[in-house]
């Protein structure tokens, strides 16, 4: 059985062998850029043949580039997705406090005394202020 990472890792390259037409193991930055401003854009990427062959004289990424190009988009996403999580389970800007965190679980379909709150908090309230920030937030849905 193949782990996460190796799936990962394969459709990169597949998604990368497609750009590599020469099959030089380089891509065209200028492809890369067209592609990411269509996705952006909402229209076709148009790739010009004589680009996607030409990584001599244009600056190119390779597979590992490409990899962490692909995976730095990925991180910022997360962490986007992370504090928007964090902001629904919050009610002040000073972070998840047991009160806060027993609404929103009960508007989750799970109800918890305010002792039970306090006492999940402490277990990632690195700081033991009895308040959730978004570091301790983040390492907690590590």
């Amino acid at each position: 059985m193949k782990s996460k990472n190796v799936t990962k890792r394969e459709e990169y390259q597949r998604v990368f062998s497609c750009f590599d037409k020469s099959q030089q193991g380089k891509v065209p930055v200028s492809t890369i850029e067209r592609c990411v401003d269509a996705i952006k854009s909402g229209e076709k990427a148009v790739l010009p043949e004589e680009e996607t062959t030409d990584t001599h004289t244009h600056k190119a990424l390779e597979l590992e580039d490409f990899v962490k190009l692909v995976e730095e988009g990925n991180e910022e996403e997360k962490e986007k997705d992370l504090k928007q999580a964090f902001s629904m389970y919050q009610e002040s800007l000073e972070g998840i406090t047991p009160k806060s965190l027993k609404r929103m679980l009960s508007l989750l379909g799970e109800s918890k005394s305010l002792e039970d709150c306090e006492d999940m908090i402490s277990q990632f309230d690195i700081n033991r202020d009895g308040i959730i920030n978004f570091d301790e937030f983040r390492v907690m849905m590590q």
